[in-house]
């Protein structure tokens, strides 16, 4: 039995990884033997012309794209940690009037397809003459639902009898909140983070619509210009998914320690 575990293990590390791989290789592959059929795995020969071609190219400043890229990502996680976890612990501590029809309107709106906010979400960016910037990018997914829900689960989770210790010491409740809650709240402020930075990192709809110049692209939206309505370069996009993929990669292996407990802890108590 024990055999026959490590095997199905085996089997589904080479699904998932076996397309990564492929990208991979593929990046490494002239532009016809990109296209050839029946597909090859192994380049012959190996050539980094697909990489010299994104990062040497004057109308492809795939540089450029990459720091947008990083600048939204990361100014929008850190947004998103701010404002959901002090709506989250308002909603797991506090005592007001309507605080459950206040939850329950804030959870409704995951059901809500974030398509359908494109336009209204448009005419306000415009209005605040932030189209073609980078705030754009940054501002309008900056509160959600599912950060305030994640960490409100994960903070009714935590002893209360700590908080009620801060205050007997003379605490106010914003002390408890940071001096207190948030150290306590590592492993899913860094969920949080991770995931609202690879949803920014990985938009492509919502930069195409309000990013216009080609030096303000990000990532996602500027190598869709590498094809054409005529051919693929299949060798750029795979060397330009290549670029897009090794920042998330390295990301995730750095914070899935936290991502595990996490995601663990937040589903403790309702």
């Amino acid at each position: 039995m024990k055999a026959l575990r490590y095997a199905a293990l085996v089997l589904l590390t080479l699904l998932f990884v076996s397309p990564l791989v492929f990208v991979v290789l593929t990046s490494l592959k002239t532009a016809r033997e990109a296209v050839k059929t029946p597909p090859s795995w192994i380049p012959d020969p190996f050539t980094t012309q697909a990489y010299d071609r994104i990062l040497t190219a004057t109308d492809t400043p795939v540089f450029r794209w990459f720091l947008n890229s990083m600048i939204a990502a990361t100014a929008n996680a850190a947004l998103v940690v701010v404002t959901s976890a002090l709506a989250a612990y308002a909603l797991a501590r506090l005592e007001f009037r309507g605080k459950k029809v206040v939850f329950a309107l804030i959870v409704s709106t995951l059901f809500v397809p974030p398509v359908i906010l494109v336009i209204p979400n448009y005419e306000i960016v415009g209005r605040l003459f932030w189209l073609d910037t980078l705030l754009a990018i940054i501002v309008p997914t900056a509160a959600g639902a599912f950060g305030v829900f994640f960490l409100r689960q994960f903070f009714a989770g935590l002893p209360l009898e700590l908080e009620e210790s801060a205050f007997l010491d003379g605490a106010n409740r914003w002390q408890v909140f940071t001096r207190i809650v948030l150290p306590l709240s590592k492993p899913a402020l860094a969920t949080l983070g991770l995931l609202s930075f690879l949803t920014n990192w990985n938009d492509f709809l919502w930069p195409v619509y309000v990013l216009f110049s080609p030096e303000n692209q990000t990532l996602q939206a500027g190598l869709s210009t590498l094809q054409s309505a005529n051919s693929v370069r299949y060798d750029l996009l795979m060397a330009g998914a290549v670029v897009a993929s090794v920042p998330v990669l390295l990301l995730y292996l750095i914070a899935q320690r936290f991502v595990i407990e996490g995601v663990s802890r937040s589903g403790l108590k309702g």
